[in-house]
């Protein structure tokens, strides 16, 4: 085990060195509450031009955090409902190019990079297809629609030599990275066990999305939308509740699930789980959607040279009546680690030797004098916060992108990685409708 950790030590940093983490205390400082700082390297300032190709909720948000950053400028936008492609416009300017075929904005010579926040069911089809272009790409997650599109994409990157980043922006949150170190450091001895859930209880969280009253086949270009997958004539809930339908969404799992294996194997270095069991059921909204509203998935992590062999629960729950609680937990034989994006609770199991030697010596006095008085204790919680100002995981994560592209360096997810971190969460769908464990090797990432 000590040849692993020191082995992750050596790995440990962030793909593309465009972000750092000042030392913060460790549980046994006077101050059991610490502040996680983000240094950000000063990049290029090359002009970078952006198209986004699905101008939806995500896609709206992701376009919106790209223009914080300095000299990225936003040309053209590809929707297939006309309602966005003029709110597009009022939003972003009139100037902008607008078009309901994505071809076009892959033709276009003054577009750089992609921003694909369509449903799932296209990511594989326009992530090839921009990097056939000559595009750089951001595609939401997850990388694929489901496990046999992974390696296409994989294929299509590595031969463009274009920067592609999974947009599972959570990775490179302050929260991750600081657990990253704490980790590697050995402050929770050996991980054993992680679990992990995502709680919702509202229309909107559980994909009831709102419907335009003009959604209608004059509107919507609903045959391209389906053209990947079953004939159907046009419903407009399909178009705008997708993610209730397995031809274009991939459910929970595919939704919210891939965020916490992708937090969990950048924190852990791990490639993946090899065996994956799921099962779940439609508890409330049962309003025509294809997939569970309540799913828990299991996992078994193989010991690997990243790490030691270990447990995964995850959970998802639209109906839950406390409403909205997010986590993940990591375990280890010496402690515990409460990971959010923006902070980190660490908890030790036993409580850290005092350095103070003033405080040693009075220790020892009370133990002299009256042995069975209680003491005063450190603490054996340090809680690690992001410090005021920080501006999020979400613009750290375009940050990675936008410095990879001007200095031609790498990113923390690129499509190997996000590939890694949607296959389980797709097989949870496979679990869940087969009725059965699947096989998984995270190594040649094929099913077994």
């Amino acid at each position: 085990m000590e040849n692993k950790r020191r082995s992750f030590i050596k790995k440990l940093g962030i793909a593309g060195a465009t972000a750092a983490i000042l030392p913060t205390a460790f549980a046994g400082e006077a101050k059991n509450t610490s502040f996680l700082i983000r240094n950000l390297s000063k990049p290029g300032n090359d002009p970078i031009r952006i198209a986004l190709i699905g101008a939806g909720g995500m896609g709206v948000a992701d376009a919106n955090t790209a223009l914080q950053h300095e000299n990225v400028h936003l040309v053209a936008v590809c929707d297939l409902y006309d309602g966005r492609l003029q709110d597009a416009k009022n939003r972003w300017g009139s100037d902008i190019f607008t078009t309901k075929d994505y071809t076009q904005v892959l033709d276009r010579k003054d577009v750089d990079a992609v921003i694909i926040g369509t449903p799932d069911h296209w990511h594989k089809k326009i992530s090839v297809d921009a990097l056939k272009a000559g595009k750089h790409v951001y595609c939401e997650k997850p990388l694929v629609h489901s496990v046999e599109e992974g390696q296409e994409v994989i294929k299509a990157w590595e031969r463009s030599g274009k920067v592609f980043m999974v947009g599972s922006q959570g990775m490179s949150s302050l929260g991750n990275e600081k657990a990253r170190e704490l980790l590697a450091s050995g402050a929770i001895g050996d991980i054993n066990y992680a679990e992990g859930f995502w709680a919702r209880n509202s229309p909107i969280g559980a994909w009831q999305y709102p419907i335009p009253a003009d959604a209608s086949p004059q509107t919507v270009d609903w045959k391209r939308f389906i053209e990947p997958t079953t004939k159907r004539p046009f419903d407009k809930e399909r178009f705008f509740r997708w993610r209730n339908y397995t031809d274009y969404g991939t459910g929970m799992s595919g939704d919210l699930f891939v965020h916490l294996f992708s937090s969990l194997h950048f924190i852990t270095n791990s490639l993946g789980p090899n065996k994956i069991a799921a099962m779940g059921g439609l508890r409330f909204w049962e309003d025509g959607r294809e997939v569970p509203d309540v799913l828990i998935g299991m996992f078994d992590y193989p010991d690997s040279e990243q790490h030691p062999g270990f447990n995964l629960s995850l959970r998802c729950n639209f109906v839950d009546g406390t409403s909205g609680s997010t986590f993940l937990k990591i375990v280890g034989n010496k402690g515990s680690m409460d990971i959010g994006w923006n902070d980190v609770l660490l908890k030790q199991n036993d409580a850290p030797e005092m350095e103070d030697p003033f405080m040693k010596e009075k220790a020892a006095e009370a133990q002299t004098s009256q042995s069975d008085r209680k003491q005063i204790l450190p603490p054996n919680e340090t809680h690690f916060k992001a410090e005021k100002g920080y501006k999020g995981a979400h613009y750290d994560h375009f940050a990675n992108f936008f410095h990879a592209i001007r200095t031609g360096g790498t990113v923390g997810q690129d499509p190997v990685f996000g590939f890694r971190a949607a296959a389980p969460a797709l097989l949870c769908n496979d679990s869940y409708r087969e009725n059965k464990f699947i096989q998984w090797d995270p190594v040649k990432m094929r099913r077994i």
